[in-house]
Order: C-alpha cells, then structure tokens, then sequence
C-alpha cells in the first residue's frame, strides 16, 4: 500500500491541449473539501442547483471573474454547457440581424465555426490562412471587412496549428466575437473591445464541462425567442442567471477556486502573463537555436500556450513522444491532423516542466540527430 500511495501522489508533466492541467493548490483544496464543503457535510456534486449553499458558489464565481477579468457591468456573464461548439450554432442564431457576417478562418476550429454558421446566413471569409496551412495570424490591414456584418467571428488562440492572435481586430461598429477557449485568463483582456468572448473551460479554467460566454447587453435578444432553442437562447440564460436548467455545478465551483489562485496566489492576469511568457520563451528560444525540430508557426503569430513543432520524420515523432512518455511527460503528440509534436503550456504548467521538456529535447536531437 505503500508504494502504491507514493506513485498515486507522483505527477507528470501533463502537456495535453485539453482537458489539461489544473493548479495543484486548486486540486488540494478541491480534494480537502470534497466530503463536506464549508460545513455543508455534503460535495459540491452533491448539492442542489437551487440550494443556498451552492447559490453563493455560482455567484462568487461570477463576481471573481469579473473581477480578474475587468469585465464591465454592461456585460452578463453566463455559465453554460456543450462546449464551444455548441457555441458555433448559438453564436449565429444570436446575433444575426441582418444574415451577414464575416469569419477568419485560421485553423481548424474557426473552420468548424464557419460551417455552421452558413446554415445560418450569408458569411463572408473575411481573412484565411488555410494556404499556409494555418501558420500565421492575418494582420489587420489584410482583414476583408463587411462594414455592415452583424458580427467578426475570430479564433482568438489555435490549439492544433499553435497560432495566438496579438490583437484585437477593429471592425468599426461590428461586434467582434471571440473564441478564448485556450488563452483565456492567460494575459489581461480589454473586454470592452469585444462583443462576445466564449471559452470551453478545459484548458485554462478548469474541467471539462463548462462553456462560458461573456456578451454585452445590447447584443441581446434579436432572434425570435419563440423559435430559439432554448439551451441556446443566451438573453434567456441572462435572464435566469443561468439557472434554466442545472448548470456545470461541480466545473463552476472548480473554476471559484482557480480564480482564486490566480488572484490570491498568481497575483492577477498581469503577473500571469509574465509566467507564461517566461515559459513560452524558454521553449521557442531553444527551437529557435537548433535546427533538429521546426517550429510549425511563423514567430509574429505563435501561440503562447501552444508550441509546435516537428523532425520532420514521422517514425522520429512518434520515438520522441514515447520518449517522453518515459521520462514523466505525456500528451505531447500533435494532434491527428497535423502530426508532429504539441506543447500545451497552459497557466497551471509550471516552469519546471518546461524546463524539464526542453532538457528532454536537448538530449532527443543529441541522440538522433
């Protein structure tokens, strides 16, 4: 029993797109409060919906990320299932007035996004690096806008080809829309810049489950209510606090308690910044100084929370990440799109895994090379 309690406390390095890493001060506390949270002598998967107890779970939820993310209080904040794909549909069915609207086409995700959107409407590609396959982040000045679009739809961070939009698109009076899904709460947003920000939570905020979508009040309400499905209808969920049906409850309080540590413990999204960076560097320094790996993303538009790379060599890719199996890393393969390699190095990955990866690779291309 003893040996067996020593490996089940031993962690790896879990490098995975998502479901990803969580804080460990978040597990610990998530685990000691697990029988009886705050006295309630029951787990927060065991209460009710509509319960006291868990109504001032969802509602200091609420209130820390507004907090950590500066979100004005023109702005509801909704906690919601189905992912960002479910999201894919509500955002058209949401905000179309007039059937138009402008999509960049990135990566694979805003494809996916852009497919079902044109059951919806007229959309207009207003920008694609598909030609490139998807290796960089169109500037603004090659954005081919729609003046009078009902929304710009952008992937904001892409997980597969390991590109981060660097700015905000300005569109004018258009709404812009965002997918955050793996870069938010990774650096400090303007919110007001956006129209709507969506985020599946499995990567930076915490298990898989949750979906959370920020809109401002004025976008609200435009698609018939009697023909909206209701579990898309996001002025309804405004309206019922979420509370339509039973939300996420148990991913909802986990992302409470991740606020908290980049709050209480990162000391906000400024200083998380400054980690990420730091581990972002390190590991684009190193593939920027040897020529054994190829980074797959241009250096203007590479993603600080996905780096990918590749030797060229398949059967070399799949030794490295076996490999790295080995020595106490995991989910490092690319994704079955694009092969390669993947490094998801999300807010809870700490610096010593980095280090610990790079290490790997130094001594992988000696050995190899």
């Amino acid at each position: 029993m003893k040996g067996r309690s020593q490996a089940m406390t031993e962690r790896i390095f879990n490098f995975s797109a998502g479901p990803s890493m969580l804080p460990v001060p978040v597990l610990e506390r998530a685990a000691a409060e697990m029988l009886n949270n705050k006295g309630a002598g029951m787990s927060v998967m065991e209460m009710s919906h509509r319960s006291k107890v868990y109504d001032s779970i969802i509602k200091s939820t609420e209130a820390s990320l507004r907090r950590v993310m500066g979100i004005p209080d023109n702005y509801k904040v909704l906690f919601l299932q189905g992912g960002a794909t479910m999201q894919f549909s509500a955002i058209p069915l949401n905000l179309m007035r007039t059937g138009k609207a402008d999509y960049a086409l990135t990566g694979h995700f805003a494809k996916n996004a852009y497919k079902e959107a044109k059951k919806f409407g007229e959309i207009h590609v207003a920008a694609s690096s598909e030609a490139d396959n998807f290796s960089y982040i169109p500037s603004q000045a090659e954005l081919d806008l729609t003046p009078d679009a009902d929304y710009f739809y952008h992937c904001a961070n892409n997980t597969i080809f390991g590109t981060e939009w660097k700015y905000c698109p300005e569109t004018g009076a258009v709404p812009v829309v965002a997918d955050m899904s793996s870069n938010i709460l990774s650096k400090p947003v303007d919110v007001s810049q956006y129209g709507v920000i969506m985020a599946g939570a499995q990567k930076n905020m915490g298990p898989a489950g949750l979906t959370v979508v920020i809109v401002r009040d004025d976008l609200l309400g435009f698609y018939p209510q009697d023909k909206m499905p209701v579990l898309l209808d996001w002025k309804l969920m405004a309206d019922k606090e979420s509370m339509y049906n039973t939300p996420p409850t148990y991913a909802i309080y986990i992302l409470g308690l991740v606020l908290e540590w980049i709050e209480n413990e990162v000391g906000g999204l400024e200083e998380m910044q400054k980690r990420n960076e730091k581990k972002a560097k390190l590991l684009y320094d190193y593939l920027d100084s040897q020529s054994f790996y190829h980074p797959a993303a241009r250096p203007d538009s590479r993603s600080m929370m996905n780096v990918t790379f590749r030797t060229g060599d398949a059967d070399l890719d799949a030794k490295f990440v076996q490999g790295s199996i080995e020595n106490g890393m995991t989910n490092l393969k690319g994704h079955r799109l694009v092969g390669g390699m993947r490094a998801s190095i999300y807010n809870a990955m700490p610096y010593a895994g980095v280090e610990k990866l790079v290490d790997f690779m130094q001594k992988f291309a000696k050995e190899n090379g």
